[in-house]
């Protein structure tokens, strides 16, 4: 068994492009996680529709077993401040175990970023050579650092013919205030770099808290529903531990349930007979009714007399804020039933996904719901029609606005239906959002106009 000292838990966050699956996939290489036969690039990318595309949807973890040697990589140790040694520093030939979580980098899936976060101590900052920095490196960088996590910048595709080291390098030294002797170089594609990424994990990023006389505590930050098992949660143990034949008690939807099997992922389900403190991994609840599971609440134990033995829930995320909404109703009447089974599992993986059931005159029964963008709904719709058989008609993507009537009362519309007679209306509200608007100094007179 690991002791937490062993234990480093991290993801890998970057603008969309620049090569996190691939550098995933040396790393699982690297540490023997997957067998050569086995081994196929993007492999954490399982959905069909990541690998069309060649984008990540979903966060996905995976557990390596890595033994160090730091006489590889001298240029692992922090010179700065950035991701200063937390720890004892590592042990020639000590091996540990990381836990990875790979992210997506498009806006449109943000919040499995957001929730990743949550999860680990560690955040790798991918910066594509050829790209330098680009929109979502920063927003995903902003998110990381709200978490107080210990950031390691790598500059990628050095191998590369247009890679510029140099100019990207200096884009990360402004953007985060770090060394240039902080900044690991790397190549997903050829390997390049890779054991000296790993050495740095277990230098710079901090082992979890140990909190194993604590009462059990695990945050869910993702869920799937396999048609045997049920719904199998993805959790990140923090206090004490979790065992299989423990009864368990999710906080926030007040539903008991029992650990009918518990493990981590390889990325396979591998089970184990326990998942301790700082530990990543799954458990299989039993549950056949995905509304009792919420990704971000927390599982702890039912003592004797069946009452939670926590009592505080873990801080679990922000709500989701949709930017688009879309009316869903099936093509066929009768798929309604179909439909709503297909959402509600869906929602379990996708929990950005909000949506409420919907009457229109024209089309019948349905659903409102709401995405964080165009590409969000794309997925979605495609998703729908792949996984669980459904076809469907999509009404015009919207905005949703907020209405003052004149008896004072504030309705939010998300539909033309629900325009309330404009003889009652004193005023119409639309979405603004704050933007920070980063560019190179060619095109500001551009974005200005």
């Amino acid at each position: 068994m690991s002791t937490n000292n062993q234990i480093r838990n991290f993801c890998i966050i970057a603008h969309i492009d620049h090569g996190k699956s691939t550098l995933a996939d040396r790393f699982l290489e690297l540490t023997g996680t997957v067998s050569k036969r086995d081994m196929k690039s993007q492999l954490l990318d399982s959905m069909d529709l990541e690998r069309e595309r060649g984008i990540t949807i979903k966060l996905t973890p995976v557990r390596m077993k890595y033994t160090c040697h730091p006489e590889r990589s001298e240029g692992s140790r922090p010179q700065s401040q950035l991701g200063s040694s937390v720890g004892s520093p590592p042990q020639n030939d000590s091996t540990y175990t990381l836990n990875l979580i790979d992210t997506p980098g498009h806006v449109d899936f943000n919040y499995e970023v957001s929730r990743s976060l949550a999860a680990v101590e560690g955040a790798i900052l991918l910066v594509d050579a050829t790209q330098g920095v680009q929109a979502q490196t920063i927003g995903n960088l902003y998110l990381a650092l709200e978490q107080n996590l210990t950031i390691i910048p790598v500059v990628n595709k050095i191998d590369m013919p247009i890679a510029n080291v140099a100019k990207t390098k200096a884009e990360i030294i402004h953007l985060l205030g770090c060394k240039d002797e902080d900044i690991l170089l790397a190549s997903g594609r050829t390997g390049q770099g890779v054991a000296e990424i790993l050495e740095a994990i277990v230098a710079r990023v901090p082992p979890p808290t140990d909190n194993s006389v604590k009462l059990p505590r695990a945050l869910i930050f993702d869920s799937q529903f396999n048609e045997y098992k049920g719904v199998v949660t993805s959790v990140r143990v923090v206090d004490g531990d979790l065992k299989k034949g423990d009864k368990i008690y999710l906080m926030s939807t007040n539903t008991q349930a029992e650990v009918l099997e518990i493990g981590y992922y390889t990325p396979k389900f591998t089970p184990a007979d326990k998942l301790t403190n700082g530990e990543i991994g799954y458990v299989v609840t039993g549950l056949k009714d995905v509304r009792e599971c919420r990704v971000g609440d927390t599982i702890t134990t039912l003592d004797e007399e069946k009452k939670p033995t926590a009592k505080v829930q873990l801080p679990g995320y922000k709500d989701v804020k949709p930017m688009v909404f879309a009316g869903i109703f099936p093509k066929e009447g009768d798929n309604y039933q179909e439909l709503r089974d297909g959402i509600d599992k869906l929602k379990l993986s996708d929990s950005a996904l909000i949506y409420e059931p919907e009457h229109s005159t024209a089309l019948g029964f349905g659903f409102r719901c709401g995405f964080l963008g165009m590409l969000h709904l794309d997925i979605f719709q495609e998703r729908v029609r792949r996984e669980h058989g459904v076809e469907i008609i999509i009404t015009v993507p919207s905005v949703a606005y907020k209405i003052t009537k004149m008896n004072g009362d504030e309705i939010t519309i998300k539909s033309p239906q629900e325009m309330p007679d404009p003889n009652h209306i004193v005023n119409v509200a639309e979405p603004w959002m704050t933007l920070d608007i980063i560019t190179p100094k060619d095109y500001v007179g551009n974005v200005m106009a």
